[in-house]
């Protein structure tokens, strides 16, 4: 009998099993709900639908980025017209959390950002910097703008460098892009320092997510298409994390050395459908 039992506890922990305990969901948004391009991109088959079946149930639901290319505003607005059903204050994004450690630590950083983002650091003083704060800039990484961030940072006494994620590439519909983590790495290596991450994988900003639905990390699911940072970062935090076959999924992550996925689905739709089965 004390196998049977141990059993069923061991199953029911895995996934799918683990939804019937579940109270949130946490969801990363390019290359599970839409992928970016041209235009606003275009929303994955199912993720729409996937959203709303989500939003219908007894679940809270938050969205969890490292979006760095606009302001949450203008990133929300672009997912609404794609037919999406988002509020601005169910999104969670490095900028936002970046701008509150910056004014914590009255920190006054150089920007090496894309130009919509700049908005979002309106409010904290940029005179004479005396940090970095980097993010996916896109074409905005030139060899000038990368070397005018590193002459900051090698003039400081103590050089303080903020990264709005460490992902390596992306998913766009016209194929992989670089991503603000390769250009982090360039930073760290000539500088001879340690990016602070601020966004995924970072502890602190998936428990800013978790303090902001008042649940503990056994009790949320986080689904993503970045193995590493959307997956093995909740992990790392407690909560489970599933992989979805979309965005920049690659075969080989289900073969990964360090990170293994609680589970790994074709889309989000397909997701939703097992966790909401899992619960009636």
């Amino acid at each position: 009998m004390r196998i049977e039992t141990y059993c069923f506890v061991m199953a029911d922990s895995g996934w799918p099993g683990c939804a019937k305990s579940l109270k949130g969901v946490i969801l990363d948004m390019c290359g599970v709900l839409y992928d970016s391009g041209e235009g606003d991109g275009v929303a994955i088959p199912g993720s729409i639908e996937a959203v709303k079946k989500l939003k219908a149930s007894d679940l809270l639901l938050r969205f969890c980025t490292n979006e760095t290319q606009a302001t949450r505003e203008t990133f929300v607005a672009k997912l609404q017209r794609l037919g999406f059903d988002i509020s601005v204050s169910e999104v969670f994004s490095p900028a936002p959390a970046a701008v509150a450690v910056l004014k914590e630590r009255g920190l006054r950083p150089h920007l090496l950002v894309y130009d919509g983002l700049i908005p979002e650091f309106d409010s904290v003083n940029k005179a004479n910097p005396n940090c970095v704060v980097i993010g996916d800039a896109a074409e905005k990484f030139s060899y000038q703008n990368l070397n005018e961030a590193f002459r900051v940072l090698i003039g400081l006494e103590k050089p303080v460098l903020f990264s709005l994620g460490q992902g390596r590439y992306y998913k766009e519909t016209d194929g992989l892009k670089l991503d603000v983590g390769v250009y982090m790495k360039a930073l760290e290596y000539a500088c001879d320092l340690k990016a602070e991450v601020i966004g995924k994988p970072s502890p602190t900003f998936f428990q800013s997510v978790l303090n902001d639905m008042g649940l503990q990390p056994h009790e949320a699911l986080m689904i993503g298409d970045d193995l590493v940072n959307d997956v093995g970062g909740a992990q790392h935090c407690g909560m489970k994390g599933v992989q979805v076959r979309t965005g920049k999924y690659r075969p080989c992550d289900e073969r990964h050395p360090t990170v293994t996925a609680d589970g790994t689905v074709d889309n989000l739709a397909q997701a939703v459908d097992m966790i909401l089965n899992q619960r009636h």
